[in-house]
């Protein structure tokens, strides 16, 4: 197993960054560098950007119109984006639904919704929990009643991430209850402005509007929009939950917010702490760790293995090392990262001139990623699915 980049894949790097550096807004890049909130005109206009260049789907095969980029220019493609200060790709079309429309759907649904995907024009949000069908996915109720060429769906979906936003979702719908839970799933592809589609924000502390309730009320669609067979959903949920799995370990970001946690400890003394120095060596050793990880899967794909059998590996490390390095930027803040005052905020308070200026999101951001432990399957559902199939 070679770790090392060859000459072609550090050229290629060197291509990525100067074209990122050329092309990202600085504007956008200033936000992500110091936390700030980003709108939907901000994640939209980078999505267009990378969308003209062909590259907002940049995991895509070439006949499915995207770049047909080996596993290791994918890596470094994502840690340049993230190292410039691009924000995350919303992964919800051009990660998580569009891989499920190439591998199960028609060539029909490939030319319908795919290019709205790859071109960054069309949000998508994913319908997956319920109240009460989080980690038991299998258990949902969100029904879905065949009625000659339509379904009529009714039901509810939860902490639907910028569902405000959404065009289109991506639902798992119960069409049948015979057998097992999982037997009776379907994957549904259901337009957000049909009558008897309500969404409810959920606000969180912070004040954020990041997640919502969707509900489903005698919601009319068309059963073309069905992906694949009917009940075979399940099939469909775990491929598309293996790449949402390893899009959350995330290890670029986690190298970008490590050094903006050197910057902060430097600023307000706590880079004096011996102690405090020995953590942050902890954290960046960890880093390092998850990223010999990542290149391990990468160099095992080189060689035709399944990448995707550790995802529930790459997500524990990666959404634990999220967790610690947000606790630690707010331990190197002290009392600067406890206010989060949105007013102040966008009256400019956070200005680069202010010592505290970019703590104010800290308190926001660490409470916000207590979440990551338990989205895209909790990690002790996690721990288990690679003690069956990794461990054996």
């Amino acid at each position: 197993m070679d770790l090392a980049f060859t000459p072609e894949e550090q050229k290629f790097r060197d291509d990525i960054r100067a074209w990122v550096r050329a092309n990202l807004p600085q504007d956008i890049a200033h936000k992500v560098h110091n936390a700030f909130r980003l709108s939907r005109d901000d994640m939209q206009r980078w999505a267009k950007i990378l969308g003209s260049k062909g590259w907002l789907g940049y995991g895509w095969p070439k006949e499915f119109g995207g770049p047909g980029w080996t596993a290791v220019q994918k890596h470094l493609f994502e840690e340049e984006c993230a190292l410039a200060g691009a924000p995350r790709i919303v992964p919800f079309g051009p990660v998580m639904v569009a891989p499920v429309i190439m591998a199960f759907g028609t060539p029909e649904q490939h030319a319908r919704f795919l290019p709205g995907i790859a071109s960054g024009e069309v949000w998508w949000s994913q319908g997956y929990s319920e109240p009460g069908s989080g980690s038991d996915l299998a258990s949902l109720k969100t029904r879905a009643e065949r009625q000659g060429d339509k379904y009529i769906v009714n039901g509810q979906k939860t902490w639907t991430t910028l569902g405000q936003y959404g065009d289109w979702i991506f639902c798992l719908v119960r069409t049948s209850t015979d057998g097992k839970p999982q037997t009776g799933i379907s994957f549904l592809l259901i337009d957000m402005k049909s009558p008897g589609v309500t969404v409810r924000p959920i606000i969180m502390l912070d004040g954020e509007h990041e997640v919502n309730e969707v509900f489903f009320d005698n919601v009319e669609v068309p059963a073309e929009n069905l992906i694949g067979e009917e009940n075979k959903g399940w099939t469909y949920a775990k491929h598309l939950l293996s790449h949402e799995r390893t899009n959350i370990a995330d290890v670029n970001r986690a190298k970008r917010e490590l050094e903006r946690l050197k910057r902060i400890a430097k600023s307000e003394g706590a880079w004096d702490d011996t102690r405090f120095r020995d953590e942050i060596a902890k954290l960046e050793v960890d880093v390092v760790a998850l990223e010999m990880l990542v290149l391990r899967v990468l160099s095992a794909e080189k060689s035709g293995k399944n990448s995707l059998d550790i995802a529930g590996l790459l997500k524990i490390r990666g959404s634990e090392i999220q967790q610690r390095y947000t606790e630690l930027l707010m331990l190197a803040a002290g009392p600067y990262s406890l206010p989060f005052i949105p007013e102040a905020m966008e009256a400019g308070w956070q200005g680069d001139q202010v010592g505290a200026a970019y703590c104010a999101p800290l308190a926001s951001t660490y409470f916000n990623y207590r979440k990551t432990t338990i989205y895209g399957g909790s990690n002790e559902v996690q721990r288990n699915i690679v003690a069956q199939t990794v461990l054996g």
